[in-house]
Order: C-alpha cells, then sequence, then structure tokens
C-alpha cells in the first residue's frame, strides 16, 4: 500500500510540470521591402515579448540582437547573403529559421 501512495505522490508532483511545458514557435516572413518580419511565441499560447533574437551571417558572425515587441514580433532589414535568425528563450528554447526557408 505504501509503493502505491508512493507512486500517486510521485505523479501528483509531476503532472503540474507537466502542464506546464511549452515549445518555442518562431516564424519569419519576406516582406517584400526589404525587411523580414518574425513572429514568437509558445504553444501553450503564453507571449514571447522580450524574447532574445540574433541574426547571425553565413559565417556566424551577429549581425544584430533584439528583442520581440510586446506583441512578440519584430522587424528586421533583410542582411545581404545568407544568414540565419534565432528566437533564444534559453536553454532547450532556442529556434533558428535559415534565410533560404523565409518566404514571401
Amino acid at each position: 500500500m505504501k509503493v502505491l501512495s508512493g507512486l500517486t505522490l510521485a505523479a501528483t508532483l509531476l503532472i503540474p510540470s507537466f502542464a506546464n511545458a511549452h515549445t518555442p514557435l518562431f516564424s519569419c516572413y519576406d516582406m517584400g521591402d526589404g525587411t523580414i518580419e518574425c513572429e514568437g511565441g509558445f504553444s501553450n499560447g503564453s507571449s514571447a515579448s522580450g524574447v532574445k533574437v540574433f541574426i547571425k551571417d553565413a559565417s556566424g558572425a551577429e549581425i544584430k540582437n533584439a528583442a520581440l515587441d510586446e506583441n512578440s514580433y519584430i522587424t528586421i532589414s533583410k542582411p545581404d547573403g545568407a544568414y540565419t535568425v534565432t528566437m533564444d528563450a534559453g536553454e532547450g528554447h532556442a529556434v533558428i529559421v535559415k534565410s533560404e526557408d523565409i518566404t514571401e
């Protein structure tokens, strides 16, 4: 009986941590006017406002870093050549979008 009670207690303690789990979501679009617009968020519906965004060139050199605005968007000038845009919401919560995957 004590084993069953221990398992029930363990399950009760773990369920809230699974319920709070969320996956980062991040999409970028070429606006056709020399800018790229990106939107971030999380699978549980929470905002990504303030989350850091890094733009790097093909060699990995940082071109720009900024944060998503209060609506979880960022608009940047489209870099020349190949680049990546990364939303970094912390360990295990980074999403990288390559320039070749960004379409109008």
